[in-house]
């Protein structure tokens, strides 16, 4: 079943977050018409590969055109035309930005059909999809329509003011110009008479529109103070959440809309304001209340533009490198990276160029040594996106750091904290007038960790995401001086969302439980314990030389480069102790494995699999961790497939039989298959062989770091060689004997001791 038809059948609450997934930037008819299509393109690398990603832009141009070409319903064919000249208005020339929106999308799709499946949402996520947030967004948008009916009603009033007055002015001037002998004429008061009432009706009405404009005036304070700025602070605490792996950041336009809409309510007024000022130039008395209330009127207006505006100005996507799109807010030096800010607010007019500067590290901590400029350009105008509805942006592609240098030539340190827990930020100007009104804008980044080795990338994405997820200060560089604790709820819910934003799956209830165990010891039964930065990233683990972070993102990495399918197919169990393994195969039938991640190795997985003796006794046996060296030369499934064990001249066979439970392993990892032997003329079509050797050992005593085994003896070798039918390429060894080509590794088993001495035989 194709990914997008599972999207369809989860429930209306997850349903709802996809269709903030899609709007004009990627619609939801191209990834329904397209699905297939779709899920079959490596968006993911396009993201950082301009030719592919134009490659993929002009087959997807091409894949619409077709679907449209067989479609029969009339307005569909011309809807589609509408979306296919939209995308090429859009992203002709930046065809990676399209790669970068699709390869979201699915990201999240994987994301959400993960949650589903493991049937629990984390508090983190649920704070974020709750549906009292979308109770309050539907009172927002009620709230606003109501003031800018408001403000529309005004400006008929404001006309009506100015009809009266017109009424008023003529009939006063007409009456001022009747001769004086006809003015103490009976007319001539009962028209007096009837221009006092006008006067009257005037003075009501100039009246009434101020006091309306005061009672939207406080309406716009009040939706600005309660719901307006506390709307931007959750899209902003959202923005973090998505940097570190939540739920993709939507509501972006949404918010846009509400700031230009309140925006263009309070220009209205300003204009409303200006008009009745032009009308007591011509028409105005005693008590007059334009003049009066007019300049107070005017400064709240002033004052609620300049606020709205300044806090509009926003950063839209955070500084990260193209080379490592899932891991924003790490920079490292000579390293282009990118940056976009928005102003969500339409401006009615600008009277210049509005060009935005970006500096780093504005304003540093004290004691701070380490110090970097922007090499390359730090200065662009803000223009006009067709798709943001008209409003201003400048994305900096090409901005670049440099670590300054001092007079003795040697760089700075700072002592206390490392590299990856010093923080930095990207700060953002410009200044603009609109309207007579002058506007200083300034926004900053999140805080960013700066690196000059990619080896302290792991360090540097911890810091990322301890920060995010534990406060919602946009610019506390030092932080880490004094780092708060997190519970392992929280952490938790963060650590599955690597696994889904990295691996496409997250971890389910078993898997996190055991996390809890490798961390918390213990402790590991307290949900809400709080774990130390210390013992997160920086403590290594009892026994071992890495810490937990370091240990786990090791296994990220493996998965990602080597283990995907596997792992995508629920296959790996991955995190459960020696002890646990035990238990679960104990009881199974012989040649029942599981797979798990290495305690002892960064970067490992291994398998173990049951045996039974004649007497009853059950054996455990583990390989040593396959690492991503060894998987680069061979698939992990093709390795399960192939493994054969050589015991005391037996013929070699594979001991792995049924993946745990009960699944048999050719149904389990058959389409995962996918080595085939060369074919290459005139060569002897050869194939990879993963086998290990098991002797029994006289020892009983386990040995944590056994040496290498002899080489095979003739008679071994002679043996393999008979039973596979194939001739095995020799070396010589250092005695001149003749042996097989192995990669010597060991290993050892829970019961009796054995020594492994898995390989890779080339059979020719």
């Amino acid at each position: 079943m194709s990914q997008w038809k599972q999207i369809q059948q989860l429930e209306i609450r997850l349903l709802e977050h996809v269709d903030y997934l899609y709007d004009d930037n990627f619609p939801m008819d191209i990834r329904q018409g397209l699905a297939g299509w779709i899920e079959s393109q490596d968006w993911d690398s396009a993201v950082n590969d301009e030719s592919m990603a134009s490659v993929l832009f002009t087959n997807l141009l091409s894949q619409l055109e077709k679907v449209r070409s067989q479609e029969q319903n009339f307005l569909q064919r011309h809807n589609m035309k509408i979306i296919q000249q939209q995308l090429q208005r859009k992203y002709t020339t930046n065809p990676t930005s399209m790669a970068r929106v699709i390869s979201t999308c699915l990201r999240e799709e994987r994301r959400l059909l993960s949650s589903a499946c493991t049937q629990e949402q984390g508090a983190l996520e649920k704070s974020l999809q709750n549906s009292v947030a979308f109770e309050r967004q539907k009172n927002m948008d009620n709230r606003v329509g109501i003031i800018r009916g408001s403000v529309q009603l005004m400006d008929q009033v404001v006309k009506c003011i100015e009809d009266m007055q017109d009424d008023f002015d003529f009939c006063y001037k007409t009456l001022q110009s009747r001769e004086s002998s006809d003015r103490t004429s009976e007319t001539m008061k009962q028209e007096v008479t009837r221009l006092q009432e006008m006067l009257n009706r005037l003075d009501f009405k100039r009246k009434e529109i101020l006091s309306k404009m005061d009672v939207v005036i406080k309406e716009i304070n009040d939706l600005m103070s309660s719901q307006l700025s506390p709307e931007l602070q959750d899209w902003k605490r959202r923005q973090q959440i998505a940097a570190i792996g939540g739920p993709v950041l939507t509501g972006l336009e949404q918010l846009q809309s509400w700031f230009t809409v309140t925006a263009q309510s309070l220009f209205q007024i300003k204009r409303q304001l200006d008009k009745l000022g032009e009308l007591v130039v011509k028409v105005t008395y005693e008590s007059d209340p334009i003049p009066l209330q007019k300049p107070q009127l005017e400064e709240r207006v002033k004052y609620l533009i300049y606020h709205l505006i300044k806090s509009s100005f926003v950063v839209e996507k955070q500084p990260c490198m193209p080379t490592h799109p899932q891991k924003p807010l790490i920079i490292k030096t000579g390293v282009q990276f990118t940056t976009k800010v928005r102003l969500l607010v339409k401006l009615p007019e600008v009277d210049y160029q509005l060009k935005v500067k970006t500096t780093f590290d504005k304003d540093l901590p004290p004691g701070r040594v380490r110090q970097f400029f922007i090499l390359t350009n730090n200065t662009k105008v803000m223009d006009i996106e067709d798709y943001s509805n008209g409003c201003l942006s400048v994305e900096f592609r090409h901005l670049q750091l440099k670590e300054k240098k001092y007079i003795n030539g040697t760089k700075g340190n700072e002592g206390l904290l490392s590299v990856t827990e010093e923080l930095h930020s990207l700060s953002f100007e410009a200044c603009f007038t609109v309207q007579g009104l002058t506007i200083d804008l300034e926004t900053c980044s999140l805080p960013l960790v700066v690196i000059s080795n990619v080896s302290q990338l792991p360090g540097g994405w911890a810091s990322v995401m301890w920060y995010n997820l534990l406060t919602d200060e946009p610019r506390n560089l030092a932080f880490f001086g004094n780092p708060p604790r997190a519970g392992w709820t929280q952490l938790s819910e963060v650590l599955s969302w690597q696994f889904s934003t990295f691996a496409g799956r997250g971890l389910n209830k078993e898997q996190l439980a055991m996390l809890g165990e490798k961390l918390l010891g213990q402790h590991a039964s307290c949900s809400d314990y709080q774990v130390s930065w210390s013992k997160f990233a920086k403590e290594n683990i009892p026994g071992k030389p890495f810490s937990f972070w370091m240990w786990l993102d090791s296994i990220l990495e493996l998965i990602k480069k080597h283990l995907l399918p596997v792992w995508n197919e629920n296959y790996i169990m991955g995190f459960v102790s020696k002890e646990m393994e035990r238990v679960l195969l104990k009881a199974r039938e012989p040649g029942t494995f599981l797979l798990r991640f290495s305690e002892s190795h960064l970067g490992g997985i291994t398998f173990t699999w049951v045996e039974h003796g004649e007497n009853g006794d059950v054996k455990f046996n583990s390989v040593e961790p396959y690492t991503k060296n060894r998987l680069s030369a061979l698939p992990f499934a093709d390795i399960i497939r192939d493994y054969k064990v050589i015991t005391d001249g037996v013929v070699p066979e594979n001991p792995l039989k049924f993946l745990y439970p009960d699944i048999p392993k050719d149904e389990a990892f058959g389409r995962l298959y996918n080595s085939q032997p060369s074919k290459v003329h005139p060569y002897i079509p050869s194939t990879l062989i993963p086998i290990s050797e098991m002797r029994s050992s006289a020892s009983s005593t386990p040995r944590s770091c056994p040496s290498p085994e002899p080489p095979m003896t003739p008679g071994e070798f002679d043996m393999l060689s008979e039973n596979l039918c194939f001739d095995i390429d020799t070396v010589s060894s250092n005695h001149n004997e003749k042996q097989t080509s192995v990669t010597v590794i060991k290993g050892t088993d829970y019961g009796a001791v054995w020594s492994f001495t898995p390989g890779v035989f080339r059979i020719f």
